[in-house]
């Protein structure tokens, strides 16, 4: 099958590769940029494993092709951390606020919510969980991926988090 050339912008560096054109995102930032932050769950978009950001869109890469990228800039998880290592507001509360069980879930996780705050700096409980109904944990109950994602916005938003004693 012949092969088609790609430039994309993959976390703030510039690509350029070829690529067949059945080649799924997933399978391209995995296998050929070795990005295996990005999981393959379903690949059906049902579990959100997969998921990160292309041009300022979440976006499940399971079911999008490779070229269908072409020129855009993806965001997957290993782009989340600046380049000295420290993690970003969102890792930093999933790894303090317990938001992660197994783990296989938390990058999709983590890259939904990061687009999710982008859009709505402040969300309620009610507006995080309808922001990451995509996306499925079988470990978590959802609740420390909540209280997660709430402390991040109030990091990023510069507020206090106040939490109940436990």
């Amino acid at each position: 099958m012949a092969k088609s050339q790609v430039t994309m912008t993959i976390n703030g560096r510039s690509i350029d590769a070829l690529v067949e054109p059945r080649m799924l995102l997933v399978h391209f930032l995995r296998e050929q940029q070795n990005l295996t932050g990005t999981h393959i769950g379903c690949e059906t978009t049902h579990c959100g494993a997969c998921t990160v950001d292309l041009d300022g869109r979440s976006v499940k890469s399971c079911t999008v092709f490779a070229v269908q990228a072409d020129g855009a800039s993806v965001t997957t998880i290993e782009g989340m951390a600046k380049p000295d290592g420290t993690l970003h507001a969102l890792q930093e509360s999933f790894r303090e606020k317990h938001g992660l069980q197994c783990g296989f879930c938390t990058p999709g996780m983590i890259m939904r919510a990061h687009r999710l705050l982008q859009e709505n700096p402040n969300p309620t409980d009610e507006e995080i969980r309808w922001g990451i109904s995509g996306n499925i944990c079988r470990c978590t109950g959802y609740q420390n991926i909540v209280k997660a994602i709430r402390h991040a916005a109030d990091t990023l938003g510069g507020r206090v988090t106040k939490e109940a004693a436990e």
